[in-house]
């Protein structure tokens, strides 16, 4: 990757990103200003790049873009090898479907678990939002293992 423009910095405005994609037969990428003959360059211009496309990246590249920026999202991985896909441990959330549940129990067996040294404003924020979280990946196509009757 070569970068014809540095992130320019406006005040009260977005950081602008430019570069260059060259390719060579290795296979391995080489910074350049010269223009290939042998291989298309490719330029691209984005607001914001994301790195990485687990859940966290891929979630990150849609609010963005859902936000208007001109967004990309790129991985070394095939992107159903990233590693929220490939981790299958699944998601904690209180959604209170089952039986009697409350986000201020998850975030104490959370904190508890944590033996008190977690960052406890972090884990109240996430076992807060949790339950709309999954609600929000459910709407989006999220395969969720279900009970009979269809439950997540």
């Amino acid at each position: 990757l070569s970068t014809k423009a540095l992130p320019a910095i406006v005040q009260g405005g977005a950081r602008q990103f430019h570069f260059t994609v060259y390719g060579n037969k290795d296979k391995t990428a080489k910074v350049s200003n010269a223009i290939s003959t042998q291989y298309p360059v490719v330029d691209h211009d984005f607001d914001a790049v994301v790195v990485g496309a687990g859940g966290a990246g891929l979630r990150a590249a849609f609010g963005l873009s859902e936000a208007g920026f001109n967004t990309a999202c790129i991985t070394k991985l095939f992107p159903t090898r990233s590693h929220t896909v490939a981790a299958q441990g699944g998601i904690n959330a209180a959604l209170g479907n089952m039986e009697d549940d409350d986000w201020r129990w998850h975030f104490y067996d959370t904190v508890k678990g944590s033996d008190w040294l977690g960052d406890q404003d972090a884990i109240h924020y996430m076992t807060e939002q949790a339950p709309a979280a999954v609600v929000e990946l459910e709407n989006y196509g999220m395969p969720f293992s279900r009970t009979d009757d269809g439950k997540i």
